[in-house]
């Protein structure tokens, strides 16, 4: 059997990017999540994943949602993935989220927007992974880092790699 700590630090070995998913609460406030289990699944149809911890203070709130966005997040918006990673409360600050015609929150700044509407639910492990079926995207065209995550920590892509 693997022991979940190694597996844990194994996987730290993977960077990935970081991307909050924004969803409408049951209370139908704007929130966010940080996740970096973000993956893309098909061009045709156009589909993406992520997942969910099944103990996520937001698994009722997410389980319940028809629809959410991912943001991709740069190096500059650290600040906001710090908040939305941890405890208390996850709902947006006045002026992070862009009014949008898009049925989910969309942030500020982000690299990157996906509109998405849930494709599919699969219960994985101790996870609750999402499918999301996506209807709209949005990039920026500005040259900007991306928002890095190994060996658990935020990290910077090395100049010229």
């Amino acid at each position: 059997m693997t022991n979940p700590l190694d597996l844990r630090q194994a996987f730290g070995h993977f960077g990935t990017g970081v991307a909050i998913i924004g969803f409408y609460n049951r209370e139908n406030r704007p929130v966010g999540l940080t996740i970096n289990s973000f993956a893309s699944v098909s061009l045709e149809p156009a589909l993406l994943s992520w997942c969910l911890a099944n103990e996520s203070q937001l698994y009722d709130d997410v389980e319940a949602v028809s629809r959410f966005s991912v943001n991709i997040l740069a190096a500059d918006q650290i600040d906001l993935s710090n908040r939305m990673a941890g405890s208390g409360s996850h709902v947006f600050e006045a002026g992070e989220i862009e009014a949008t015609n898009d049925s989910a929150p969309a942030i500020k700044g982000a690299l990157a927007h996906f509109d998405c509407h849930v494709h599919n639910k699969v219960e994985a492990g101790d996870h609750l992974m999402l499918i999301g079926g996506i209807d709209g995207v949005r990039h920026c065209t500005e040259q900007r880092a991306p928002l890095i995550y190994f060996r658990g920590a935020y990290t910077a892509l090395a100049e010229n790699a």
